[in-house]
């Protein structure tokens, strides 16, 4: 129902009815209604009405118990529903559906409005706003060959759940031709050309030199912008954030870096299919993502442990951080410690580089390690315990040795073939290009989030005036503002406070909502499914991203300041992002709720060594923390062991 008029229906098949029995209680009795409508068009108006009552009374959406005796509806009980998860709004009488954005981006939980804002700013398309996440409108990609493969593509590696929901909405076939035509959103901006152009020229230069120009090119973008918006205030600062999206967009979506993507697709199906078809051997660039170069967020845990070589040196410290929990003062109490200086001055140069970055980077109102220090401290004492001094490196330098292995023992296998010349020159061209290339695709958010913590500190000064002036209560008020609503507030001096406080309510409530991968705008949430034919029964199902077998405990963990890990552990969490790669280095293996073959907890597991499983759903809710688990990254399944 929408707007007060019917927009569709389904009418089920009854086979059962529950009548009063003679003498008291029920009895259920076999009927046969097929297609037979039991309320009429204007009782089912009526009693959407009802509901909607009950619903604003409460503020809640409501589960509703009611009967129909003598044509009058009565009410017999209301109770809250906290899980039901809301639709993004459409101004038409099209069953939409959206993808969640969210699952693209291998991050669930809710943005607050000013990071949509940021968001879409950086968006090539336009997103819908539902339960505190973001969702693409995907309906009209559905309806021409290109845009269902536009989808395909995007979802495959990106999320095998997501991928399966969206197939099941595709072999609707009545739903698809229904549709109208019109041009789908996940087309909008895209440079196919230009990137696949780029991706051709990669593969013959194969130098990596090109990814130095790369970097470059954006440090010199970063540096223009911190410069020009120093100067700036009040509504200047919004206009020139305004004028500068079509800079961040060029820089996100840089053909250099979307050609890596390309390349390393191309090179990395030709060697699977073909080293599978000439040798035997199974997804061997799996192998040979280990310890590459140009991996700018591989590098980052590579220096929280080079950061934490430092702070084992100083006993004091140690102790110290075992019991920090003030950002404000972290620093100045650190420098009275003997060694306090020597571990502030490696902790500020590891955020000088890195401190832009935290978990959920992508909702810019999330605290960076820059603005809350006390973040990395599980991350820096896991990795005095449990590592040798340099012993991250020497692990780094073993993957490079594994990696060069793996590509002598392919070459000289097809060396042995027949045609075996001409197959060993070519495979050990792809091998080259794939390793050159592969870290690249990490770049893209490593700019992207460098250039939002530059919004942030100028966007926070603005924030700061209308906190002293008592236009807010703090600063952090605005995050529940849009973009264009913090914009006229310092435009005007005005804002108001109930609004704000009216979505910090909202919030709280959306935190308890799971968002779907798929919904459609009549309330519909295809699932997704695997193929469980090869999995023992019993075992948690998922996605195969890095091989290996491995047996640990479990160690189920839902903040990054969570996370003091023993060697041997197996991390269990929701999703991973670019800001938990520290963790990595100390753990034997990886489980997440969230992800596909591409996404960020996939690529650095391969990279170290670790086998992983992600897309495992309710992972953190069917495994128990200190639970012994077998973790099977070749076949995509996990054991409960005990």
């Amino acid at each position: 129902i929408r707007k007060g008029a019917i927009f569709s229906k389904r009418i089920g098949t009854h086979t059962l009815a529950s009548k009063g029995a003679e003498g008291g209680g029920t009895m259920i009795e076999e009927i046969s209604r097929s297609g037979e409508q039991v309320l009429t068009d204007q009782q089912i108006l009526q009693l959407a009405e009802l509901g909607r009552k009950i619903e604003d009374h409460f503020g809640y959406p409501q589960d509703i118990e009611w009967c129909l005796a003598g044509g009058q509806f009565y009410i017999l009980q209301s109770r809250p529903i906290t899980t039901l998860f809301p639709v993004p709004e459409s101004d038409d009488n099209i069953k939409h559906v959206y993808m969640s954005v969210g699952h693209m981006q291998v991050m669930t939980e809710p943005i607050l409005p000013l990071g949509m804002s940021f968001f879409q700013l950086a968006s090539l398309f336009p997103v819908d706003r539902a339960g505190g996440r973001l969702f693409v409108d995907i309906t009209f990609d559905l309806t021409t060959p290109k845009g269902r493969r536009m989808i395909k593509q995007k979802v495959d590696n990106m999320d095998p759940l997501m991928a399966s929901a969206v197939r099941k909405v595709m072999e609707d076939k009545d739903y698809i031709k229904s549709l109208p035509r019109g041009k789908g959103n996940l087309l909008k901006g895209t440079k196919l050309f230009s990137w696949l152009k780029e991706a051709l020229w990669l593969y013959i230069k194969n130098d990596p030199a090109i990814l130095d120009q790369l970097i470059r090119r954006n440090e010199e973008s970063l540096e223009k912008l911190e410069q020009k918006l120093l100067n700036l205030t009040g509504d200047e600062v919004f206009a020139y954030i305004s004028e500068d999206r079509k800079e961040l967009q060029a820089r996100l979506f840089d053909p250099t870096i979307f050609g890596t993507v390309l390349v390393c697709q191309f090179v990395a199906n030709w060697l699977n299919k073909n080293i599978k078809k000439w040798l035997g051997a199974k997804n061997v660039t799996k192998l040979l993502s280990k310890s590459v170069e140009h991996n700018v967020t591989s590098e980052m845990g590579l220096a929280i442990c080079d950061l934490a070589d430092v702070v084992r040196q100083y006993p004091e410290v140690c102790q110290y951080l075992t019991q920090a929990r003030d950002d404000h003062n972290f620093f100045a109490d650190l420098a009275k410690l003997p060694g306090g200086k020597e571990a502030e001055a490696a902790i500020k140069n590891f955020l000088q580089k890195y401190g832009m970055r935290c978990p959920g980077e992508i909702d810019i109102t999330k605290p960076r390690f820059s603005e809350k220090p006390t973040q990395l401290v599980p991350v820096i004492l896991s990795n005095v315990k449990l590592l040798k001094p340099g012993e991250h490196v020497e692990k780094f330098e073993q993957g490079k040795r594994e990696a060069k292995e793996k590509e002598k023992e392919i070459i000289n296998g097809l060396l042995q073939l027949p045609g075996g010349v001409r197959k060993a020159r070519t495979a050990k061209k792809m091998i080259s290009v794939f390793r050159n290339f592969v870290g690249a695709r990490e770049y893209a958010k490593y700019f992207w989030i460098r250039r939002f913590a530059i919004y942030k500190r100028t966007i926070l000064r603005e924030a700061e005036k209308l906190a002293a002036a008592g236009v807010i209560d703090k600063a952090s008020d605005v995050f529940y503002l849009y973009l264009d609503e913090f914009r006229e507030a310092v435009r005007t001096g005005r804002v108001d406070q109930r609004l704000i406080e009216n979505r910090k309510k909202e919030y709280s409530r959306y935190e308890k909502l799971t968002p779907p991968r798929i919904i459609i705008s009549d309330g519909e949430v295809p699932s997704g499914e695997y193929d469980r034919r090869s999995v023992p029964a019993g075992a948690l199902i998922g996605v195969p991203v890095s091989p290996g077998v491995i047996e640990g405990r479990a160690r189920v963990v839902s903040r990054l300041d969570e996370a003091y890990v023993e060697k041997g552990d197996i991390l269990v969490t929701h999703f991973t992002d670019p800001s938990w790669t520290p963790v990595f280095v100390t753990i034997a293996g990886l489980i997440t709720e969230v992800g596909g073959e591409m996404s960020h907890g996939a690529v650095i597991t391969r990279e170290y060594g670790l086998p992983a499983v992600v897309g495992v759903e309710k992972a953190t809710k069917l495994i128990k923390d200190g639970q012994r688990l077998r973790l099977n990254g070749t076949e995509g399944y996990v054991e409960v062991l005990d």
